[in-house]
């Protein structure tokens, strides 16, 4: 038979211990891409009406929605 382990010589110690707050560590700092018009690798969610607009057209349905979306943030104007 196992004999079980043997109580903190401390309890006060061994309470700290036990809710003592965890430190997380600081979310690392996002840099912005070096070069200009470089892709990201994203998900995102869309209406199926949305994607399928754009996949009609067959191959190259991800590049017609970054355009879309590319001349979209063009023509919004600049605060």
């Amino acid at each position: 038979m196992a004999t079980p382990p043997r109580r903190p010589t401390n309890p006060m110690a061994a309470a700290e211990a036990a809710f003592k707050p965890v430190k997380k560590p600081a979310p690392p700092i996002r840099e912005a891409s070096a070069a200009p018009n470089v892709r990201e690798l994203v998900s995102i969610r869309i209406d199926r009406a949305v994607l399928d607009h754009f996949q009609e057209d067959g191959p190259g349905w991800q590049d017609r929605i970054n355009d879309a979306l590319r001349q979209l943030v063009a023509a919004k104007p600049r605060d």
